[in-house]
């Protein structure tokens, strides 16, 4: 990792900030990406809060990671379980299940708007929810 600073606005922070946007582009999350390109996490985090254009260019990463991880989950899931001797296998079934149900809580959490489960109130017949307070006094 390097430890010399960089300072805004300079070739070698934007080469580094340019080389961790790439690393996600293909599919690692920030804290990978960043290791790969030798920069500390909290580092470009503290760049991301100094410098609007590469905040935006993070956010648009972070998108298409997000949008790879879908991906793949469909690949996975569409991908047929190896088999042995003709028999299925029921360990990388399990891998597979496995792989999905974690891609698939990840996406949920990084996405919730777009990947997390809906939850939706509704009153009596799917109309408002009607809020009513009572005491202790009053449930005897």
């Amino acid at each position: 990792m390097s430890n010399k600073p960089t300072k805004p606005g300079s070739p070698e922070r934007a080469k580094l900030a340019d080389a961790v946007l790439a690393n996600m582009e293909s599919g690692m999350s920030c804290w990978k990406a960043c290791e790969k390109a030798g920069v500390k996490n909290s580092t470009f985090m503290l760049w991301l809060s100094q410098d609007s254009a590469l905040a935006e260019s993070y956010a648009h990463a972070r998108e298409n990671f997000v949008e790879r991880i879908a991906n793949d989950l469909m690949d996975i899931s569409d991908q047929d379980p190896e088999t042995v001797d003709g028999k299925k296998d029921w360990a990388a079934i399990q891998k597979h299940k496995l792989q999905v149900d974690t891609r698939k809580w990840l996406l949920s959490k990084i996405a919730p708007k777009k990947y997390g489960d809906m939850i939706k109130l509704a009153g009596h017949d799917g109309g408002a929810v009607k809020l009513v307070a009572q005491s202790d006094d009053e449930k005897l």
